[in-house]
């Protein structure tokens, strides 16, 4: 029987995920992981778009539910734009110690 960890920061449909990702990442995949990421920040950049017109055309009753939209887009925005930095980061202090 195996006994799986539970994080309670990491919902549970996300640490599945998390755990594949990992797997495939793990075999080589690196590329593939990087590009579902970045497919998985599209689509809730395009969630949030639509959340906000669907707002403006006033077809929206919970406007809760546009803002939390709108906010999971911007964070996951800057989650990437933080990674894509620190990648960069490692990157260059890789090449100035082959210099």
């Amino acid at each position: 029987m195996e006994i799986n960890t539970v994080n309670p920061f990491f919902p549970a449909q996300w640490q599945k995920k998390a755990e594949s990702n990992t797997a495939a990442a793990e075999r080589g995949q690196f590329g593939d992981f990087l590009q579902q990421a970045i497919n998985d920040v599209n689509q809730l950049q395009k969630k949030a778009e639509a959340a906000a017109v669907s707002l403006a055309l006033g077809e929206v009753e919970d406007v809760h539910q546009v803002m939390i939209a709108m906010e999971q887009a911007k964070l996951a925005m800057e989650l990437t734009v933080q990674v894509r930095n620190k990648m960069v980061d490692a990157y260059q202090e890789i090449m100035r110690m082959q210099i």
